[in-house]
């Protein structure tokens, strides 16, 4: 099988990893990837989001399988534009990806398949975001209604921030604040079926405990070894599969994975937000466990005919991800900053080391080039091994002005198995 992935980043790269180790997959390309996803995959200098130029791409490459990995191209209907042209895509349409494009639209789809999640409104003035923070109270939680990066959501007890974020977006929903931990469960649909993959929990904040501001991820980890006995069935048949069977009443099939963000609440799971595609950095670990071959599921799901019945392999033990971040990220991260120490850090036994925003220079030199710059695997028996082999291999990266968090899956592995 001949696979495109589309994006440049670590999320990227770990799909990539994960097909190039599936022996089904006989040519692999990346669009337009990046210096790591370079030694395992023809990399192609293109925009992800040109639907005119992704399909010359795929067409050129003769790809039975084109993987979608950010939300942009999504939004500018390259799904629509390959379908057109009778390309297999993993990656829904313009209108089915609107459950992340629009947080108003998400609350509408969960509205009427009656997915359990915040009370909500949806605000464009002043007068009526100052009306919803009155009835919410603190917490507040304002959320920009489009793409944001993973960054459009404020959360603070500070009511002239939450006034001064919704001002600034324009249009914002602003709902209740969902206490609890909170979990991210991919599932994998052809816009009539879907099957779950494994839960993970990722770290929003910039800093240890929780502290600084919202980022799109500083780390991740699975198993959750404190997670409810029946999560992952309950998510599929109270949220997933909902959701999926009203966007199909709506002609509109949702092909591709479908990110449910959760909060388990004291009331029960709730879910957070949806996104149309592999969220980042859960992405990393939740592909590190898996034993099935991916290519097969992913082009079941572009061309339909998923077993609803199929749940996928997984490898036993843990997996941990680590965020190398540059310095000032995520305000204004700097770069152009040289990256030392890769090779060491691939020779720490159960490590390995994903590029999420690197490029070489002029020189040839491996330098940052955005706010998350290396995602750092490790994996193990355990979340104790795992969490150790991760951490061994980021001491071993020279990156000036670097910082990463140091409490990533700490508390879940010092509670041992549930």
């Amino acid at each position: 099988m001949r696979v495109l992935v589309l994006g440049s980043g670590g999320r990227e790269h770990a799909l990539a990893r994960a097909l190039h180790r599936d022996p089904a997959v006989t040519g692999l390309h990346c669009a337009p990837g990046n210096p790591g996803t370079a030694a395992i995959a023809e990399n192609h200098r293109l925009d992800p989001a040109d639907p005119v130029a992704v399909v010359e791409l795929a067409g050129r490459l003769r790809a039975e399988l084109v993987v979608i990995g950010p939300e942009a191209p999504l939004m500018e209907g390259v799904g629509d534009a390959l379908r057109r042209a009778g390309i297999p895509c993993f990656g829904p349409d313009r209108e089915a990806a609107r459950i992340e494009g629009s947080k108003a639209f998400a609350k509408e789809i969960m509205a009427a398949a009656n997915v359990p999640t915040a009370a909500a409104r949806v605000c464009e003035s002043a007068a009526e975001a100052a009306a919803a923070l009155d009835a919410f109270g603190p917490p507040y939680v304002v959320k920009d209604d489009g793409l944001a990066a993973g960054k459009g959501v404020v959360v603070t007890t500070d009511r002239a921030a939450a006034e001064e974020h919704a001002a600034a977006c324009g249009r914002v929903v602003i709902e209740e604040f969902l206490d609890g931990p909170e979990v991210s469960l991919f599932a994998l649909s052809d816009g009539l079926s879907a099957i779950p993959l494994l839960p993970a929990q990722d770290f929003k904040r910039a800093h240890d405990g929780g502290e600084g501001p919202n980022t799109g991820g500083m780390g991740a980890y699975t198993p959750l070894p404190w997670a409810p006995p029946g999560l992952v069935d309950e998510v599929m048949e109270t949220v997933v599969r909902p959701a999926v069977a009203e966007l199909r009443s709506r002609e509109t099939p949702y092909v591709g994975v479908l990110y449910a963000g959760l909060a388990l609440t004291a009331k029960g799971v709730r879910v957070v937000e949806f996104n149309a595609r592999f969220g980042d950095p859960e992405t990393q670990v939740v592909l590190d466990r898996l034993a099935s071959p991916p290519a097969a599921m992913l082009q079941a799901c572009a061309i339909g005919g998923l077993d609803p019945a199929f749940r996928p392999a997984w490898h036993e033990g843990a997996a941990v991800t680590v965020v190398v971040a540059a310095e000032n990220y995520p305000a204004a991260p700097v770069k152009g900053d040289v990256i030392t120490g890769l090779d060491e850090a691939e020779r720490v036994p159960g490590a390995y080391v994903l590029h999420a925003g690197t490029k070489q220079d002029d020189e040839g030199r491996l330098v940052a080039a955005g706010g998350r710059v290396l995602n750092v695997v490790g994996s193990g028996p355990d979340l104790p091994a795992a969490r150790a082999a991760a951490y061994e291999a980021v001491g071993k990266i020279g990156l000036r002005g670097a910082h990463h968090r140091t409490d990533i899956a700490l508390e879940a592995a010092q509670a041992g198995p549930a």
